[in-house]
């Protein structure tokens, strides 16, 4: 706190994850950021492979709706079942793996 009662900004020994877990968000920024990257990754490999959203969702077996959900980089709510099935209509696989917390 300053002399005037106001808190004082010190970035030294802060980083954006310490703030984000203070602010009680870090784990919904995480997943938010993990399905921006698998949405995408699906987006490119459907496009590599011609495959319209149509065709994916037969592929899968879902609804063109459900498909449009995961392939929304701001819809983190999708099943881990979902996201496996998808990686394989494209050829791919899904590795999910924990690190140790820098």
């Amino acid at each position: 706190m300053s002399a005037q009662g106001k808190p004082v900004f010190d970035p030294s020994g802060s980083t954006f994850d310490s703030f984000l877990e203070e602010e009680g968000i870090l784990d919904e920024v995480d997943a938010v950021a993990i399905k921006r990257v698998i949405a995408w990754q699906l987006s490119e490999a459907m496009k590599v492979g011609h495959l319209s959203k149509k065709a994916m969702a037969e592929r899968i077996g879902t609804s063109r709706s459900q498909l449009d959900r995961l392939l929304d980089p701001e819809n983190s709510a999708v099943h881990l079942l979902t996201i496996a099935k998808a990686a394989r209509a494209v050829g791919k696989r899904l590795h999910i793996e924990m690190v140790d917390a820098a």
